[in-house]
């Protein structure tokens, strides 16, 4: 007796990861080595994935509300590098809207770029689009509209975070959110001018040897920034992005504009920077001529 050829099970799709959301693309997450190939997270995937929501979890209020206020929202990401944050904003937030919102990825690199276009492309991802520019040539581009409604600027280094900002108040964000990276440029004013600052007040004390002006450069260079942003209106909160262990570049700086009085931050600005012999400085840290 002939026995009946058994028909093969269909194979099981593999059970995704429970950190992967409903809906998520499943070919961005392993194009971004999220996943592996066979759809497993790894510790330091997981950990990586932990920080993108944890980072989402900020960004998406500022989206709802832009949108809820204009019916559409546009957001620039400066130094997007790969892009993986707007991807992952784009998968996240945009992949459904109809509205005409949209991503810009501002990136130096061409090739990554180039990758960057391809991917989307492949994705289905049509409300993104990628610049090959620095940050100081997009403020100028005709290839970005005249106003953006949030600006992120991730691990921008040096002075590229300050265009960032440049960008932003010109393009009249309404939020900004900015992780800022390897300060140098307000370390190296105090570094040149230690020699005469040193017998004036015995708080240089704080940046006198190598390693203090490096860091208190870094800290200082931010809380200059914040007062800027406050000194054009904006309300700024600073909190870290991820825990110490995983980054030590870790604030986060979230400004959103309310048009608040600006005289008195223009004033601790101005004071600051004269304390710290650091006036050559206010072109870079810049605040409204008339302050309220």
């Amino acid at each position: 007796m002939k026995h009946a050829k058994q028909t093969p099970k269909p194979t099981a799709a593999p059970e995704l990861p429970p950190e992967v959301r409903p809906g998520q693309s499943i070919e961005l997450l392993k194009e971004l080595h999220i996943l592996t190939r066979d759809g497993k997270l790894n510790q330091d995937s997981r950990r990586k994935l932990k920080q993108v929501y944890h980072l989402y979890n900020f960004i998406e209020p500022l989206l709802k509300d832009v949108r809820a206020e204009k019916g559409t929202v546009s957001l620039v990401d400066h130094g997007a590098g790969k892009s993986y944050l707007g991807f992952i904003l784009y998968d996240l937030f945009f992949k459904g809207l109809e509205d005409g919102s949209h991503i810009y990825g501002i990136e130096t690199r061409e090739e990554l770029v180039s990758k960057s276009a391809e991917l989307a492309a492949r994705l289905g991802f049509g409300g993104m689009s990628f610049l090959p520019l620095s940050v100081a040539e997009s403020t100028t581009s005709d290839k970005l509209p005249e106003t953006i409604d949030i600006v992120t600027a991730l691990h921008a280094c040096n002075t590229a975070t300050d265009d960032a900002i440049d960008f932003a108040l010109k393009k009249k964000a309404k939020h900004m959110v900015l992780v800022p990276c390897c300060q140098a440029e307000v370390a190296s004013v105090l570094r040149k001018n230690k020699g005469k600052d040193l017998g004036r007040s015995a708080l240089t004390e704080i940046w006198r040897h190598p390693i203090h002006t490096r860091e208190f450069g870094s800290q200082i260079t931010n809380v200059m920034r914040c007062l800027q942003l406050e000194a054009h209106g904006y309300q700024v909160t600073v909190t870290e992005l991820v825990g110490w262990e995983h980054s030590m570049k870790n604030e986060l700086i979230v400004a959103t504009y309310k048009n608040l009085p600006r005289r008195r931050p223009t004033e601790r600005l101005q004071e600051v920077m004269a304390e710290l012999g650091l006036d050559e400085m206010k072109q870079r840290f810049y605040t409204p001529v008339t302050a309220d």
